[in-house]
């Protein structure tokens, strides 16, 4: 072993302290579920090996001039706008050199993953449309040695390994969902209901990690059945008309519980249901009618009493966790290969609980 100066030791020991200091002020001020990297935290269950420093090489101090490309979900989408704008904004303000690009389209959002790769930043983000489909794109990204930090939904197994990669817990939203509907229906004493589902982009693994959540769930309940199922895509304005077209379809006591899977999916199926006459609430003993990816907008709506329930998943605290993994690969510091978010289920009993969490969007 090399000896080490006593002004070096006390240099380091500092260090320690402020390290430990900031992530106990994060962790008290922004009360995130998962640790950060730097304060030494192991993480979720499935984390297989440590994750290794981005492409830029040596641990260093500072950020500044490092190359990240986003490649998301257009801005059009309420959750990505500011998924996009909190790791854009945290990192830019450390002066890395942030490049967002976004698209609708999952094919073209493959394609830009493809020429992010070959500028060979050094650090890309990845929120992902088609799981599936970005598996190729993310496997060259491997073979050229540029970190890629998979976030949201988990990635193709095809690719899984060594990825690193920051999740929600989309089984647990998926339940959380299940169980606002079920608790719902026997808070009116409804003995058997019909339930539609209008659900994020099919082909995402996040999409479909919470089906099966929620049909864990439902599975248990056979007395509610689940009698229509539709790919609202994510669109607010989408998910409203096939609200509308379910309502005309089923009649107005056709339908007595909905899941939309995002809070502002969940909100134009209220509006629907209102426009067609069909009360909402308990309250009202009408429509069950429960979101996720908790917004502003449906926490108002649950104090309303027009929605029963939502889950977390908003999408400023995975943001900003992310943002700080990456930061941490950045300086070349280890960080556990797979971090999941701990979600929350809400309902009015624990609205408040989660009010200002909820309402950065």
């Amino acid at each position: 072993m090399f000896p080490v100066r006593a002004g070096a030791l006390a240099a380091a020991l500092r260090q320690r302290r402020t390290i430990r200091m900031r992530c106990a002020l994060a962790a008290g001020v922004l009360a995130l579920s998962v640790p950060l990297a730097a304060c030494g935290s192991s993480d979720s269950s499935n984390s297989r090996s440590s994750g290794t420093a981005a492409s830029s090489g040596a641990s260093g101090g500072t950020v500044a001039g490092k190359k990240v490309t986003i490649v998301s979900i257009a801005d059009s989408n309420p959750w990505a706008a500011v998924y996009n704008k909190t790791i854009k904004d945290y990192l830019s303000a450390r002066g890395a050199d942030v490049k967002v690009s976004v698209s609708a389209d999952p094919a073209a959002q493959v394609q830009l993953l493809n020429s992010a790769v070959a500028e060979k930043p050094d650090l890309i983000f990845l929120e992902a449309l088609d799981s599936k489909a970005m598996a190729p794109a993310i496997a060259k990204g491997k073979a050229a040695g540029v970190t890629i930090v998979n976030t949201d939904g988990a990635a193709d197994p095809s690719v899984a390994e060594g990825l690193n990669q920051v999740l929600s817990d989309n089984v647990a939203l998926g339940r959380f969902a299940a169980q606002n509907l079920v608790e719902g229906l026997q808070e009116l004493g409804l003995r058997t209901a019909n339930i539609g589902v209008i659900k994020g982009t099919a082909a995402m693994l996040v999409t479909q990690d919470r089906m099966k959540g929620f049909d864990e769930v439902m599975s248990r309940h056979p007395e509610y059945e689940v009698v229509a199922e539709e790919d609202g895509s994510w669109d607010p304005v989408k998910s409203g008309k096939i609200a509308t077209q379910l309502f005309a379809k089923h009649g107005k006591d056709g339908l007595q519980a909905m899941y939309g899977m995002a809070d502002y999916m969940a909100v134009p199926i209220i509006t629907a249901a209102k426009q067609a006459g069909i009360p909402v609430g308990v309250e009202r003993r009408g429509l069950i009618v429960t979101g996720g990816n908790c917004f502003k907008v449906g926490i108002d709506a649950i104090k309303a009493g027009d929605m029963y329930g939502t889950a977390t998943e908003d999408p400023w605290t995975i943001s900003l966790q992310a943002a700080r993994y990456g930061e941490q690969l950045l300086l070349g510091r280890e960080v556990p290969l797979v971090q999941t978010i701990r979600e929350e289920r809400v309902t009015r009993d624990n609205v408040e609980q989660y009010a200002e969490q909820c309402s950065k969007a």
